[in-house]
């Protein structure tokens, strides 16, 4: 890897922020998934691509995967849990970006949703932290398209091989790395400051 970079771009679920989707949802499908079924049910299920890219609500979309999954909820319950799944962001991240933001420019690209990204905005205090938001469902793009890396790069203005990026999800980050970025693939915050620490970017 170069240690040299312009952007320092983040997923937040999973990265900054605790999310967990996996384990709840093997339990609301009384074990029908697996932990890694369940993480590909939400990198790989045609709802959550339209969830994603803003083409449903969160409403609708709680009511399509309650009945995909054969779950015994109504869509307002499965809408709440959805919206439990989302924590709040790791112990250190906002202190982490301040300090990062003060070397470096710093970027968000995020699948995300209308409900998720409204508690963010609302509660996590990380995103005006941030020079530049890609989100997935404002940007009606979501990793690992290849069409989501090249727009953020053509809105960053900055060479591929400048770019650093941090997920969680190894399809993502396979995918920047197709796109000449620099990508690792962290889980929770001690996974990505070690790779910040690794290549200089992070005292």
């Amino acid at each position: 890897m170069n240690s040299s970079v312009d952007v320092l771009v983040f997923d937040l679920g999973g990265v900054l922020v605790d999310w967990n989707g996996i384990d709840p949802l093997v339990k609301l499908s009384q074990g029908r998934l697996d932990p890694e079924q369940a993480r590909r049910f939400w990198m790989e299920t045609p709802w959550i691509a339209e969830l994603d890219t803003g083409a449903c609500t969160p409403e609708a979309f709680s009511a399509a995967m309650a009945e995909h999954l054969g779950l015994d909820i109504d869509a307002k319950e499965m809408t709440a849990q959805l919206d439990s799944w989302l924590r709040g962001a790791f112990p250190g991240a906002a202190e982490m970006l301040a300090r990062l933001g003060a070397r470096h420019r710093l970027a968000v690209l995020s699948n995300n949703n209308a409900l998720h990204w409204g508690k963010i905005e609302r509660e996590f205090d990380l995103l005006h932290r941030f020079d530049k938001l890609f989100a997935s469902h404002l940007i009606g793009l979501r990793k690992p398209d290849d069409a989501a890396y090249r727009h953020v790069q053509q809105e960053l203005g900055v060479a591929a091989g400048r770019i650093a990026f941090f997920d969680d999800n190894i399809e993502c980050v396979d995918a920047a790395r197709r796109a000449g970025w620099q990508a690792f693939h962290t889980k929770g915050l001690d996974q990505v400051q070690a790779a910040l620490r690794a290549n200089g970017w992070l005292d």
